[in-house]
C-alpha cells in the first residue's frame, strides 16, 4: 500500500530563501578581517552548518586565534541584519507553500540557523505556512545529525516514512536521511547525486504536490528531474 504524504519539512537557507549568498558574504567579510584567505573547501564547509561550527572553523584557520564565542556572535549579528534587509524567497517557494497549505499538508522549517534568523524568515515568508520550526540550539545536536528533523517529526506527530525533506546541501541531506525521511534535493553550490529515497530537482519551480506525494508513495525512488 502506498504511503500518504503527511508533511513536508523544508530546510531554510538556500532552499526556501536566497540567504546562502548573504551568509557567504558575511563569512567572507569576517575572514577578511581575520586575515584568512578562504578556499572553496572553506566555503563548502560553512554551507548548511550551524554558526557555532562555522565560527570554530574560522577561528582554527586564523593565525590570531580569535575568541570563538565572540566570533560566533559577530557572525550571527551580521547575518541577521543582512537577512532582515535583503531576504528573498527562492523561485517557486511561495507557490509551493501555497499549494501545500491549500491541500492541508503540514510543513515545518528545519534550519541550522539561530532562532533570530529563522524568525526573520518566518515573518518574511508568512508564519501561517508553517506548523513547526526548528532552529540552531534547540536540539542536542544540529545538522548533519538527525536531531533537528526528528524534533520536527515529533512536533508534527508524523512518521518519517510519510514525509519529504527538501534540502540543498550534503550536510542537510545527511541529517534528513538519518532521520528516515525521503529527500528532495535542490543543489545550491555543491553537486548532489540521486540515491535511494533521494530525488534531485533543479529548482522549486520543478516541484509540485503530485511529485511530493509520489516520493513517499514510492519508497525506492532514485531519480533526477
Amino acid at each position: 500500500m502506498d504511503t500518504a504524504l503527511q508533511a513536508v519539512l523544508f530546510d531554510m537557507d538556500g532552499t526556501l530563501v536566497d540567504t546562502e549568498r548573504l551568509w557567504l558574504r558575511v563569512v567572507e567579510e569576517e575572514a577578511l578581517g581575520l586575515g584568512i584567505a578562504l578556499t572553496d573547501a572553506d566555503l563548502a564547509f560553512v554551507l548548511g552548518r550551524a554558526i557555532d561550527d562555522s565560527a570554530a572553523h574560522l577561528a582554527a584557520r586564523s593565525a590570531g586565534r580569535p575568541d570563538r564565542a565572540r566570533l560566533g556572535e559577530s557572525l550571527e549579528r551580521r547575518f541577521t541584519e543582512r537577512v532582515r534587509r535583503e531576504v528573498v524567497p527562492m523561485p517557486g517557494a511561495v507557490e509551493l507553500l501555497t499549494a501545500l497549505g491549500a491541500a492541508g499538508v503540514p510543513t515545518a522549517l528545519v534550519s541550522a540557523s539561530p532562532r533570530p534568523v529563522v524568525d526573520t524568515v518566518l515573518d518574511a515568508l508568512g508564519r501561517r505556512w508553517f506548523t513547526a520550526s526548528v532552529a540552531e540550539g534547540e536540539t542536542p545536536r544540529t545538522k548533519p545529525f538527525p536531531d533537528p528533523y526528528r524534533a520536527a517529526l515529533t512536533t508534527l506527530g508524523v512518521p518519517p516514512a510519510a514525509c519529504v525533506a527538501v534540502e540543498d546541501t550534503p550536510t542537510g541531506i545527511t541529517s534528513a536521511e538519518a532521520a528516515g525521511c525521503s529527500v528532495l534535493a535542490i543543489p545550491s553550490h555543491t553537486p548532489i547525486a540521486p540515491a535511494p529515497r533521494r530525488t534531485v530537482a533543479r529548482s522549486l519551480l520543478d516541484v509540485d504536490l503530485a511529485l511530493l506525494r509520489r516520493l513517499v508513495g514510492d519508497p525506492g525512488h532514485d531519480s533526477a528531474l
